[in-house]
């Protein structure tokens, strides 16, 4: 068994080969992630990788990955006695009972006489002393950070059955200076923050990015001295395009499952209606036509229907319709105001911004409406944006005064909260897919 990843950003080739067990692998989900009252991480001990400098990096990053990941729970490396586990043979697997430990991560990261990095790791299950996972990477020599994603999230997949979500990247709009004389740019990092980097000068306005589903693309908008545009980035090769010129839009538009549509908010005098571009042939369709405000569409995971906020019934609330159009049904019907729905990539939720009693929360219910559940609110939250494998947000809060807005990530039943280190101010996060 193996398998390959190409990265055009990383200028070089990462490839993986599953690492024979040295006992049979144990086979079965572990966690339950949708438990209830009595939900309980896993523990896990991550041991010291053995190798040479990368080998601290990689093993810094994993842990630093399972803080944030909800589901998994780091044992500190001080409480157990065998900190640094050699690969190539069975950990002593008593010493980690001591400590409650449920699974144990050891590997070895180092750059080989080739000059590339050899990363390799073996996922144990203390309960039945049995490997249930080893993998080894080999790739160009600054890519340690990456594979402590990849090695995160084979881990994490293993152990709770689900996609993994540490190798992804996050678009958003990065905010300096003083609240009068905000400079606003398009800036893109990795989900833990690092490897930060500017994607457009600040010489214009932007808003809005949304990340394709199924490419490194980014569309957002962009108010220069003319009408306000659409544009396509790939962030990549750097190079963007002009999708079109469209003035009073509201929201920048969101691509279609499959990358080749987008579905937009165009205003019109009072009103704001719905539309759909190819982006091969450009042709544009209208998909609503009244007399209300409908904006901020988001298309399900099979591109069959679309979710989208509207007034018509008086305040914003929330309703979902065919993608070609037709009627709409309302799916919104708790206290206070709906905006800025987002469907899930699992098809399971929906995610949205709720704004009552002079507070705004994020919350999620399902497709039709049911079980609605608030995951945090304060002062001002806005911006959902889901990661791609569906269990966890990102969004954006503004404290208020002369402060400016972070950017915060939270997991879809509302465990735990924490803020993603930007440099600055941070908001409209969009979560983007698991690298090629």
């Amino acid at each position: 068994m193996s398998f390959k990843f190409t990265r055009r950003r990383a200028a070089g080739l990462i490839a993986g080969a599953a690492l024979a067990p040295f006992a049979k692998a144990h086979a079965g989900r572990v966690l339950d992630l949708r438990a209830g009252g009595g939900f309980q991480p896993i523990a896990i001990a991550v041991a010291n990788f053995v190798g040479d400098d990368a080998a601290r990096t990689v093993t810094g990053v994993i842990v630093n990955n399972f803080k944030r990941s909800v589901f998994l729970q780091p044992i500190e490396a001080a409480s157990f006695a065998e900190q640094a586990v050699n690969p190539d043979q069975p950990p002593k697997l008593d010493a980690f009972r001591v400590v409650n430990a449920q699974f144990v991560v050891a590997g070895r990261s180092q750059r080989g006489a080739d000059g590339r990095l050899k990363t390799e790791f073996r996922l144990w299950d203390v309960s039945s002393g049995e490997q249930a996972a080893g993998q080894q990477y080999v790739t160009d020599a600054g890519n340690a950070r990456r594979v402590a994603h990849l090695v995160s999230d084979a881990v994490f997949t293993r152990i709770t059955g689900e996609k993994g979500f540490f190798d992804t990247r996050v678009v958003f709009v990065d905010e300096t200076g003083p609240k009068e004389h905000r400079r606003k740019r398009l800036a893109i990092m990795d989900q833990d923050g690092a490897n930060m980097r500017y994607l457009t000068r600040g010489d214009e306005l932007v808003v809005t990015p949304r990340f394709s589903p199924s490419s490194q693309d980014v569309t957002y908008m962009s108010f220069g001295a003319g009408d306000p545009k659409v544009l396509l980035l790939n962030i990549e090769s750097g190079q963007r395009e002009v999708v079109g010129n469209f003035p009073g839009m509201t929201f920048s538009p969101r691509f279609s499952p499959d990358g080749q549509k987008i579905v937009m908010s165009l205003s019109q005098g009072s009103s704001s209606n719905l539309f759909s571009m190819d982006l091969r042939s450009r042709a544009t369709t209208r998909l609503t036509e009244t007399d209300a405000i409908d904006t901020s569409p988001s298309y399900s995971p099979s591109g069959g229907e679309i979710v989208f906020e509207s007034d018509r019934g008086g305040a914003q609330q929330i309703y979902v319709m065919g993608a070609s159009g037709g009627g709409a049904r309302r799916i919104s019907f708790g206290q206070g105001h709906y905006s800025t729905p987002v469907w899930s990539p699992k098809g399971d939720y929906i995610a949205f911004t709720k704004q009552s009693s002079g507070s705004f929360a994020i919350g999620v219910m399902k497709p039709d409406g049911a079980g609605e559940r608030i995951l945090t609110e304060g002062f001002h939250n806005e911006g959902p944006t889901w990661a791609p494998n569906g269990l966890f947000l990102m969004f954006f809060r503004d404290a208020g005064g002369q402060s400016g807005p972070k950017i915060y990530m939270i997991d879809v039943f509302g465990r735990a909260e924490f803020q993603a280190p930007t440099p600055a101010y941070g908001s409209d996060p969009a979560w983007g897919p698991l690298q090629e």
